[in-house]
């Protein structure tokens, strides 16, 4: 693939295997797929990773290996379901707040759901609230 250049006209212009190096960079530093796209934008003057390189970010982080345990929405769904777990083992009384975890878990099944259809996740895995925080890490 002909290193094609990207950029906003000024400053820095970066090649499409550099535009590369810093998706991996950033994902070693734990930065997560959503905010490299935006750090690229926003730091590096680079639009649009896909335009830039012909990959996304996600093809760009499993063509080196790298790739995380959960996709990171279902993640972002579970961490909300340990904080409000953790909120309600200090409050029990919060009514609002058990629905809300009901809703939140419902969600939580709802993808897990789609990633067992789309071979994402093995088909054997359940979400347990015990060991959620685990999963997440926070």
């Amino acid at each position: 693939m002909a290193a094609r250049k990207t950029g906003a006209g000024k400053g820095t212009e970066l090649s499409a295997a550099e535009v590369e190096e810093l998706v991996v960079k950033l994902s070693r530093e734990g930065v997560p797929p959503s905010r490299i796209g935006l750090i690229l934008r926003d730091q590096h003057a680079v639009p649009d990773v896909k335009k830039a390189t012909g990959k996304s970010v996600k093809e760009i982080l499993e063509a080196h290996g790298i790739k995380p345990g959960l996709p990171e929405d279902l993640a972002n769904v579970i961490r909300s379901a340990v904080r409000i777990a953790n909120h309600l083992a200090r409050n029990p009384k919060d009514f609002r707040t058990k629905r809300s975890l009901e809703m939140v878990e419902a969600r939580v099944n709802r993808l897990a759901a789609y990633y067992k259809r789309k071979g994402v996740l093995p088909p054997d895995w359940r979400y347990d609230r015990e060991r959620a925080a685990l999963l997440v890490r926070g």
